[in-house]
């Protein structure tokens, strides 16, 4: 006989990679601002090797802990009632981390160069997928606690 997923232990797991992204995301804020801003302020030019290294390397690291994230969530066995929009949950962070990679592939460190076409494509694509997990963990809690 298969053994029901806990519902308990299911929603903490939820919990943790939510509290975790979010702590990696602040992590990372201040690099993604010093792009943002030269972006903005048309200075890309004024960034150099080392922070563009220093900021790219922050962000694999950023992003690796997201894959990671990314792993448990799709292992993670969902309760019946909520499987499909935790099938859509995996698919929002799936393309949120994609998001990233994109983010990361737009710093050309060793040119000190950034596409800030690439740059702002990946961050309207991140934004989206944010919007996506917000919604499912929304969904989530409300289908759980609603019985």
């Amino acid at each position: 006989m298969l053994k029901k997923p806990n519902i308990g232990q299911y929603l903490q797991v939820i919990n943790a990679i939510v509290t975790e992204s979010e702590k990696v995301g602040e992590k990372m804020n201040p690099s993604y601002e010093i792009i943002r801003t030269a972006i903005d302020e048309g200075k890309l030019s004024d960034l150099t090797v080392e922070q563009l290294t220093d900021i790219k390397s922050h962000f694999s690291e950023g992003t690796e802990e997201y894959r990671v994230m990314e792993n448990t969530l799709s292992h993670l066995k969902a309760p019946v009632r909520v499987l499909g929009i935790h099938k859509k949950l995996e698919k929002a962070f799936k393309e949120y981390v994609e998001g990233c990679q994109e983010m990361i592939d737009s710093i050309d460190a060793e040119n000190a160069r950034v596409d800030s076409e690439a740059f702002d494509v990946s961050e309207v694509k991140q934004d989206a997928a944010t919007d996506g997990i917000s919604f499912c963990i929304q969904r989530i809690t409300q289908i759980i606690l609603n019985k």
